[in-house]
């Protein structure tokens, strides 16, 4: 069962950036977060997933056979 919150840093390895990237993008409203305790930051997995889904690039096929 995939965790529904994750820390920085294991949001910032599944998306292979760095943890400052990851501050930045919830600061920026690009991912969904929370506050635990005394401050520790979660990342919500389902906003992890939304990113993914709005930046894939499904055309690739498509380009590439334009160019051909």
């Amino acid at each position: 069962m995939d965790k529904q919150l994750l820390r920085v840093g294991e949001a910032a390895q599944t998306l292979n950036v760095s943890r400052w990237t990851i501050y930045r993008w919830v600061e920026e409203d690009r991912l969904k977060a929370t506050k635990i305790g005394k401050g520790s930051l979660r990342i919500f997995r389902d906003s992890i997933d939304a990113l993914i889904q709005q930046n894939r690039k499904d055309h690739w096929d498509f380009a590439i056979t334009e160019c051909r």
